[in-house]
């Protein structure tokens, strides 16, 4: 997603340039046969269109709402993977015993919390058809990498992954029943939040719904300069041109927003929120302690507890 605090205005006009130039060569070509060649034509009343504009006025209020509601949805499923992906993060590196300095369990810790990071990059190329493989090269083994180079689902082949190394985790007694039970509850909200984003990709929006809308705006504005033309003459051209482009615009809006993952700038920001969870990711693994025994501690019934800082 590409974001600007300012919309420029070439942009916005950029999309709708062409019907702006046919609605400005047809209001010009009605004005020039009324006034220049006197051939009659057909007067409508103010209120025919003004009837059918509120009418589709609604309707476009209505399919602008749903789009952004898919667009919203879209967002709401990437917050769970943030909260989520933090979680899965903080449950590997407090769950598997840190009290020694072991280096396969550092190493285990490291893995999977990269991997995460790899699964949330890879997940969001997915979405938009595009190779997540820079990313995973970045972050995962060679061994790794080579297991999911030919596989069309990467994240599911990285959640299977995550699924192999919690049951290892348990077989090797690294953490209880009912931390793996928690730590594969949290694997399922992965996988839901996967499929809702799935969910939104594949669903098209109705074909049929959006060509009536928008039939039905031709319409409208083909209508505008016979009634525009006995009021205000050859200023009915800007003002048709005018008026006509707000109701494209809208449309406009409606179609970019239903689709949130085509790598578009009013895409949800997917590469920007996987690049947040690498960034907070890589701020917990920095911040374990390679030496537990040098924290402070107290002594409850002869046990020594050390505070995790």
């Amino acid at each position: 997603m590409l974001l600007k605090k300012n919309v420029p205005v070439s942009y916005v006009l950029g999309k709708i340039k062409v019907e702006m130039a046919l609605l400005a060569l047809y209001s010009t070509t009605v004005y020039v046969v009324h006034t220049y060649y006197h051939i009659p034509l057909v007067s409508i009343p103010v209120a025919v269109p003004s009837i059918l504009g509120t009418v589709i006025s609604l309707l476009l209020a209505f399919r602008s709402n749903q789009a952004y509601n898919r667009w919203w949805e879209a967002r709401t499923l990437w917050g769970a993977i943030v909260n989520d992906s933090r979680s899965f993060a903080r449950q590997v590196l407090s769950f598997i015993d840190n009290t020694y300095d072991d280096a396969d369990k550092k190493a285990m810790k490291e893995r999977m919390i990269k991997r995460q990071m790899a699964w949330c990059h890879s997940l969001s190329q997915h979405l938009r058809g595009q190779s997540a493989q820079p990313e995973l090269k970045r972050l995962l083994s060679d061994e790794e990498r080579q297991s999911v180079a030919d596989v069309h689902h990467i994240p599911l082949a990285l959640m299977e992954h995550h699924a192999n190394d919690l049951r290892l985790l348990q077989r090797m007694n690294w953490i209880n029943d009912y931390q793996q039970v928690a730590m594969d509850d949290t694997l399922t909200r992965f996988s839901n939040s996967m499929g809702g984003c799935e969910r939104i990709k594949n669903t098209v929006f109705p074909v049929t719904y959006s060509f009536y809308i928008h039939i039905m705006v031709l319409f409208f504005v083909m209508l505008l300069p016979y009634t525009l033309i006995e009021f205000f003459g050859v200023f009915q051209i800007p003002l048709v041109v005018a008026i006509s482009s707000s109701f494209f615009l809208i449309e406009k809006m409606a179609i970019h927003l239903q689709d949130p993952f085509e790598n578009k700038p009013t895409d949800t920001p997917t590469t920007t929120i996987s690049r947040n969870i690498e960034r907070d990711l890589k701020m917990l693994l920095k911040d374990e302690s390679p030496a537990e025994v040098d924290r402070p501690a107290i002594t409850v019934n002869s046990t020594s507890v050390y505070y995790v800082l």
